[in-house]
């Protein structure tokens, strides 16, 4: 994501405006935008002119349209299955089109005057990479939105894990970056059943096409020689996974492709995934997801899940860890929007840790069925006794004002 302008004053009024790049610069924006935000981007309309002995003509035309947000929706696409045969047919095109791309539609009345479009008139703008988007928050931007803006214009982001999710005949390639798990491509070739395959020629042969299939797919939708990637997984069940990657190494020799050859080698996942992975944001999640379930196994009253358990152990300062789902940030309702954000501002500056999960990875899911917010408590707190202590402070201050209520009615009778 590129960040082409941004003016936002002290108290969050401003707008900000940035240059999509790629499918997870769709979710960041997915992530920004809410029901009311007024957003600017390129549009293409239908629009008819009609002349002096009223003919009409009808043409699109490309302008620049700003709408209220009404509804907005995201879809990742993953890519189609290929056939053997459609699969082989591309093998040779270096130049082909990603096969997927993440698509971002924005609704809403148009909000500001076009000599093509009525004022209040309902669009949907098609959101598109490296065109300008323009985003301003009717309710001022926060420290959430401020942050996801900076984090997706840090430079060089991007997939940091690549992986092949292999069976017989079959593979699934995909991209593993901060946010997202994108699934760029999958092939399928038919291989016989080696029992019913006399000697080699029928198996042996169908494997070999697989394994060539396979390579050329991988040196289209893996970019093993990104920086930004830190390892290479090959998955499968049984014995596949060995093959596969025996054949890429053979091949890429053959073929004399020393950088492939030097990427396999050097980044290639085999036992230590953990220590390869451990700088990534989504193994990260993972951890302390896995540390909030062992603390729930051994210690619950130091792990508490749900908004309102949550909020009560931030009051008391007992957070140590906040996980937190992206998808409470994309509430409809601003009031809990903010309330979220209060929340981690407030742990923030008591100087707890906030992790924010991505809904689009596993860890993220996940947490979004224990209600998308959970927290690591840096001592033991008993839920039954807080909520009791809760409930004496409502009642003593229902108390007091009743009290003042009765003592200001009976001055007023005096």
């Amino acid at each position: 994501m590129k960040l082409v302008g941004k003016f936002v004053d002290k108290s969050g009024t401003g707008h900000v405006t940035l240059r999509p790049e790629d499918d997870e610069d769709m979710w960041h924006l997915y992530n920004l935008i809410q029901q009311g935000d007024l957003v600017r981007a390129p549009a293409i309309r239908r629009v008819q002119n009609v002349s002096a002995t009223g003919s009409t003509e009808s043409h699109r035309v490309r302008l620049h349209l700003t709408i209220q947000v009404s509804k907005i929706e995201f879809s990742s696409s993953g890519a189609p299955s290929s056939s053997a045969d459609q699969a082989s047919s591309t093998a040779g095109s270096s130049s082909a089109a990603p096969t997927t791309a993440a698509a971002l539609h924005i609704s809403g009345p148009v909000a500001s005057e076009n000599r093509h479009v009525k004022m209040g008139a309902f669009h949907t703008l098609d959101i598109e990479s490296n065109r300008d988007v323009r985003i301003e928050k009717v309710e001022g931007w926060d420290s959430v939105a401020i942050a996801r803006v900076e984090e997706s214009c840090v430079p060089g982001r991007g997939a940091e894990v690549g992986a092949v999710v292999c069976g017989e005949g079959t593979a699934a390639f995909c991209l593993l970056s901060q946010h997202m798990t994108l699934v760029t491509h999958r092939i399928s070739v038919p291989i016989p059943r080696k029992a019913s395959a006399p000697g080699t020629s029928q198996y042996e042969k169908a494997m070999a096409r697989f394994y060539a299939i396979l390579y050329d797919a991988f040196v289209r939708h893996i970019p093993y020689t990104s920086p930004s990637l830190r390892a290479i997984v090959f998955a499968s069940p049984g014995w596949v996974r060995e093959g596969v990657l025996n054949a890429m190494m053979t091949e890429a020799g053959r073929r004399g492709d020393k950088i492939l050859s030097k990427a396999l080698r050097e980044k290639t996942v085999k036992v230590h995934i953990v220590a390869q992975l451990k700088e990534t944001k989504f193994a990260r999640e993972g951890v302390v997801l896995d540390k909030f379930f062992k603390m729930l196994g051994v210690e619950e009253m130091r792990a508490w899940y749900g908004p309102d358990h949550v909020h009560l152990a931030a009051d008391r300062g007992a957070i140590g860890t906040l996980l937190i789902s992206d998808e409470l940030f994309r509430a409809s309702d601003p009031k809990l929007r903010k309330k979220y954000v209060e929340l981690v501002e407030g742990v923030q500056q008591k100087g707890a840790e906030v992790v924010m999960f991505s809904s689009m990875h596993e860890s993220g899911q996940q947490l979004n069925q224990l209600t998308g917010i959970a927290a690591i408590l840096t001592f033991p707190l008993d839920i039954e006794v807080v909520e009791a202590e809760e409930r004496e402070a409502r009642e003593e201050e229902k108390g007091r004002h009743e009290e003042e209520g009765e003592v200001v009615d009976g001055g007023g009778v005096g």
